[in-house]
């Protein structure tokens, strides 16, 4: 099978050379036979339990396999990847293990289309023309072996391809490059399980991934190792209360027949059932010609309301004239009046007299229902009745909407335009008495808006119509929130009571005396990967009881102790925490582990996935390397007991009636208890709302609090090349693509450059080009240096040269070590390559012809090659054996070695780089005359040969005088000043305040007082210092030649505004020094011929 390698448009490849790719991906695949060759990423445990910071366990969500890894899994995984290279570089004992899910219903539901594609057009099928034509043309490109446009359109969403509404599932493996005979076997759903899990432990090990493949597995009851520890986990759930059978709302698949659980859905992800009143307002009788069929039943307008305190004022049902209702039979007796949509959720609630599936009794219009007479529960008016709304959504509630204008902005500027326009009311035909009498009823008062807050705020907002939904919206927002937290009712039987504590008490009023029912369906459209619309169905099944009180206190005490690197993670956490009620487990279609006592069910996807880490610490002894868990020579499934799954995590006795070896089981054991808990789980920001806080619960469910998860780091969605990655648009690879077009280290570069916070990342195809440059050029010039080692210095480095860059080293060593244990790679990158490569180019220019320090390059070359080593493995790797003659693995050569970063000295260097680029552009200005025809040059600037540089090294006079001042009037708890007027208090009463003209005085100071303070604001208090903390005058000495070369002068004289002499040395030009005169920082130039 040969996938589409993926990379520019084949047009714009004509011509480009990929020698320097090639080489990379060269150096890669030898690097990676020398790690396999060594074992290097096997990881076991010492004898000794290890002590802070000696083993680091990390590991990320595994990925579920109906398809080929993307860059999407790829860039979450190299944050994991980059933080265990990081700790293995440094000494630490590292377990990075990898697996592969398969549970639920995904797959089956793809290899279920296939088999219906088959059934319906053939085999191989034969699909329609028109849609044919709408398929995007990737099977063109693979069939040519090119690689796939940058970006091509085509008519599919993301969503519409990942639920395969209009795609067809067979052209979707065709886009994987699979004939048609492959194809036929995915219509098996294990043929998928055998399929992908390889290929992406293939592209795996391209990609470099530090991994102890002896430990990989894939789920369900395929594997009977793993299934039968999720056997164990469930039971002891269920032994400890925490899974009950209950009946509950859920969100729904009726094509799939159960619940659609987040990691099921094409859309929808984080939607949950939103549960309403249903009110029932009963049709009088006799009922209109078109509804004559209905006479003897009990006929309502059921209409979902979210505010059922409000029903007193009542004054009209709305529906929408052109909506599509009818009337469904929801009991012998009673019939509903809904949408067709509505129906179908009330038939999966058991709101239907055939249980899910909706009897409609009589299709209606809108304009049907209109004038209809209504007795509705609650409403003050004995009989209300049905008005056109035009701004009704059918896709939410049940199409039919109680009217209470009194606190509803809608309802009010509705009935409001009926009653003002008597056309409008003729257009639909509606009588005067079905409109006119009826008035606002005050039934909420609320400190803001009186009681007719809707009456109240359309006047303010100036709201004219029922047409301005904009501004319907906002007044919706602002008095339903006001009406539910500062509201008391004033009319009914809770009179007096605030609306927060007359809510419940009404609504079970109501529920009670059957005038409404409990209806939800879910809040936002949900699509499953099946392709149908998800519903909300009240089903007994099997629960988690997440939430319950004990237990989510326990969640919460884990959750503190945990590190998880942002706020904003924390947050959502926290947010989770706070809602997340009972999650549904349990599921009758699809792949997985049988529910042990109840057979019938499947453990659904995201219940077998939260305590799998620790799976991960025997599963090599078990399996002994067989991600499928054939290989049954060491120990056969059905040796794992329950006792022995105890033993192992649970904390229990020595099975003593277990025929595995005791020697193995107190070697798992051990291992476990070395490896526990993890240091660190990668993922995916998605996966904090289910999968991550499930995985703190299962944990503090299941295991000691010593056990509990120590670490998340979450991470934002990657985008490519600054737009959305999407299969629709063609601006999607794969992860085999990536390496394919760019090698594994460049892809791994750019993953690192794309960001680390939990905003979107931005994966560039122009990094990882400019990475394949960089790398290739960096070994190219370390061969060159290397060459020519005998020109080099083989001297002490002594030079000031010397010292900035042997510190630059050391500043590198330290930050850069920082950034890695903080896990900010990009800062990493930054910090250890793109900063220290900087450091080399000015180092290598301000050697001049004195050359280079054999000694410094060396170090240089080891640091930087340790330093990019987490992120670029593989370069890194060939550098140290191939090039710089190192024994071992660059991977576990320690963290480098340096001096303590000397600060003063970087800003000794930033100081004389500074005033080197000020002099260039001064004397560039020069050299062109200025626009006012007047420099500091004389009067033939083609000839200058000579430059003066004027020092004055200590601030003095009025200006020492205002740091005094600042010095005493700054707040060192905010990192800011006093206010103004007290700074300019103490400038008045100051020596130099008091010396003259203070007006003049304040005008001269107040500018360098300004100045003085933003530059506080942007270094800090020693902008406040009255000189810098090195010789100004030694710098700028000891590097005249490095001066004169950078501006081409031959002759340079440092010089001391203290020193009268050299004042005289300007000449006629001296006047400029009083213009411009020396300040600590700042020197000032003269050149000369």
């Amino acid at each position: 099978m040969h996938m589409a390698t993926s990379g520019q448009d084949i047009a714009t490849d004509v011509g480009k050379s990929f020698a320097r790719r090639d080489k990379l991906l060269e150096i890669e695949t030898q690097v990676q036979k020398w790690w396999d060759e060594k074992e290097v990423f096997r990881a076991e445990p010492l004898d000794a339990p290890p002590g802070p910071g000696e083993k680091f366990f990390g590991n990320f969500p595994f990925p579920y396999m109906n398809g080929y890894l993307h860059l999407g899994h790829a860039f979450s995984l190299s944050k994991l990847e980059f933080a265990a290279a990081y700790h293995r570089l440094r000494g630490a004992n590292v377990l990075l293990p990898f697996a592969f899910h398969c549970t639920g219903m995904p797959i089956k539901a793809s290899a279920d289309k296939l088999r219906r594609e088959m059934d319906k057009y053939g085999y191989p099928p034969v699909f329609p023309e028109e849609k044919v034509e709408e398929i995007i043309k990737l099977e063109e490109v693979i069939a040519e072996n090119q690689s796939v446009p940058d970006k091509f359109k085509g008519k599919k969403s993301k969503a519409t391809a990942k639920a395969g509404g209009d795609k067809y599932q067979w052209q979707i493996m065709q886009s994987y490059g699979l004939s048609d005979k492959e194809i036929l076997n995915f219509a098996n759903p294990y043929n998928w399980l055998t399929y992908f899990p390889p290929l992406a432990v293939e592209d795996l090990k391209s990609f470099g991934l530090g991994c102890d493949w002896r430990r990989t597995f894939i789920t369900t009851d395929m594997n009977p190792y793993f299934d039968s520890f999720v056997r164990w986990q469930v039971k002891k759930l269920k032994k400890l209360g925490k899974i009950v059978k209950d009946l509950r709302h859920t969100i729904y698949s009726p094509l799939d027949g159960q619940p659609c659980a987040d990691h099921d859905r094409a859309s929808g992800e984080g939607v949950i059932p939103q549960e309403y009143t249903l009110i029932k307002m009963e049709v009088i009788s006799p009922f209109p010609p078109k509804m004559c069929v209905l006479e003897g039943r009990r006929v309502y307008l059921a209409a979902a309301t979210l505010r059922p305190e409000t029903m007193y004022g009542q004054t009209n049902a709305w529906v929408l004239p052109d909506g599509k209702y009818g009337a469904y039979e929801i009991n012998e007796t009673d019939v509903f009046i809904v949408t067709e949509r509505a129906a179908l959720n009330l038939a999966y609630q058991k709101l239907s007299r055939v249980p899910e599936k909706p009897t409609c009794l009589l299709e209606l219009s809108g304009n049907d229902l209109l004038g209809l007479p209504l007795r509705s529960p609650l409403s003050f008016n004995e009989v209300i009745y049905s008005l056109p709304m035009l701004s009704i959504l059918t896709d939410k509630g049940t199409g039919i909407v109680t009217s209470v204008p009194s606190d509803s902005p809608d309802d009010f500027m509705a009935l409001h335009d009926l009653k003002s326009k008597p056309a409008f009311r003729e257009k639909f035909g509606l009588k005067d008495e079905w409109v006119l009498p009826f008035n606002i009823i005050p039934i909420i008062n609320t400190p803001e808006f009186g009681d007719k807050s809707a009456e109240k705020i359309c006047l303010d907002m100036k709201i004219k119509s029922q047409n301005e939904k904009q501004k319907l919206e906002e007044a919706k927002k602002k008095i339903y929130k006001g009406g539910f937290y500062e509201g008391t009712m004033i009319a009914g039987e809770y009179s007096g009571m605030r609306v927060q504590e007359a809510k419940s008490l009404i609504k079970n009023k109501i529920l009670e005396e059957g005038l409404a029912l409990i209806y939800s369906e879910p809040e936002k459209k949900v699509m499953s990967r099946s392709g149908d619309e998800c519903v909300v169905a009240l089903t007994d099944q099997w629960y988690i009881t997440y939430g319950e009180t004990e237990w989510q206190k326990k969640a919460e005490e884990c959750l503190a102790s945990m590190g998880l690197f942002s706020d904003e993670t924390r947050h959502g956490f926290e947010h989770t925490l706070s809602w997340l009620n009972q999650w549904a487990c349990s599921r009758s279609f699809g792949l997985g582990t049988r529910i042990p006592w109840d057979e019938e069910f499947l453990v659904e996807s995201l219940s077998d996935s939260t305590l799998y880490m620790a799976y991960y610490t025997v599963c090599h002894h078990l399996q002994k390397g067989d991600m499928y868990g054939s290989d049954t020579s060491s120990v056969k499934p059905e040796q794992l007991t329950e006792d022995v799954w105890e033993f192992l995590f649970g904390n229990g006795p020595f099975p003593e009636s277990s025929t595995i070896p005791s020697s193995l089981l107190h070697k798992m054991k051990k291992e476990f208890e070395y490896w526990y808990p993890f240091d660190l789980r990668v993922s995916g920001k998605d996966l904090i709302q289910n999968h991550l806080t499930f995985c703190i619960y299962n944990h503090t469910a299941l295991l000691p609090r010593h056990q509990w998860p120590r670490a998340f780091r979450c991470n934002g969605h990657i985008m490519l090349n600054s737009e959305k990655m999407s299969k629709s648009t063609g601006n999607f690879r794969t992860l085999r693509q990536a390496i394919q077009e760019f090698s594994a280290d460049a892809t791994r570069f750019s993953l690192a450059d794309a960001g680390d916070g939990m905003d979107d990342a931005n994966f560039v195809f122009e990094t990882a080009n400019a990475a394949i440059l960089r790398l290739t050029k960096e070994i190219a010039w370390m061969e060159e240096v290397l060459s020519a080692e005998s020109s080099l210095r083989d001297v002490p480095p002594t030079t000031y040269a010397d010292r900035v860059f042997s510190n630059e080293i050391s500043i590198a060593v330290s930050v850069t070590g920082k950034n890695y244990a903080d896990y900010m790679f990009r800062e990493a990158l930054k910090t250890g390559f793109y900063d220290l490569q900087a450091a080399r180019d000015e180092y290598r220019f301000s050697c001049g012809s004195d050359g280079m320090n054999r000694t410094l390059l060396f170090q240089f070359m080891d640091v930087q090659t340790r330093l990019i080593a987490p992120i670029c493995p593989h370069y890194a790797e060939y550098v140290w054996r191939e090039l710089l003659k190192k024994e071992g693995f660059v991977i576990k050569a320690g963290w480098p070695e340096a001096e303590l970063p000397d600060l003063t000295l970087k800003k000794a260097n930033k100081y004389l780089q500074d005033t080197i680029v000020s002099m260039r552009k001064l004397l560039q200005k020069q050299l062109t005359g200025s626009k006012k025809g007047k420099t500091n040059v004389s009067n033939n600037p083609d000839k200058i040969s000579v430059g003066l540089i004027y020092v004055n090294e200590q601030y003095d006079g009025w200006k020492k005088e205002c740091l005094n001042i600042l010095q005493s009037k700054f707040v060192s708890n905010t990192g800011g000043f006093s206010p103004d007027q007290e700074i300019l208090e103490a400038l008045k009463k100051s020596l130099v305040g008091q010396e003259g003209n203070f007006k003049q005085i304040q005008k001269l100071c107040m500018p360098f007082l300004r100045f003085k303070k933003d530059e506080v604001a942007t270094v800090g208090f020693q902008a406040l210092d009255f000189k810098l903390p090195f010789g100004e005058i030694d710098v700028l000495v000891e590097n005249s030649e490095l001066i004169k070369r950078q501006l081409g002068l031959e002759q340079l004289e440092i010089l001391s505004m203290t020193d009268p002499n050299a004042i005289l040395r300007a000449g006629s030009f001296a006047t400029l020094l009083n213009k411009s005169p020396p300040s600590p920082g700042n020197p000032t130039a003269i050149f000369l011929s």
